[in-house]
């Protein structure tokens, strides 16, 4: 398995990783259990999403779809906050 996304923690990699089967990619976490050593510091580059690389291509994309709609998508912040 190839790396896919560099996640910020490991919700946001485990949230990815749900996406992505949910689509018919079977996808992996790795590095979530390490991001406790890390202690305050951003765990960019340990917490990643792996793919099979006959789905690298596809898994790119709907990455990138879903942080595109998700960064769009405002629905979710109280509208005094907007």
């Amino acid at each position: 398995m190839i790396p896919v996304f560099d996640a910020l923690n490991s919700i946001e990699a485990h949230a990815i990783k749900i996406h992505l089967i949910g689509n018919g990619i079977e996808a992996e976490v790795g590095g979530d259990y390490l991001q406790g050593a890390m202690g305050e510091l951003p765990a960019l580059g340990i917490v990643r999403v792996f793919v099979h690389e006959k789905d690298e291509i596809r898994a790119r994309k709907l990455i990138k779809e879903m942080r595109e709609n998700f960064e769009q998508d405002d629905s979710w912040i109280p509208p005094e906050l907007r």
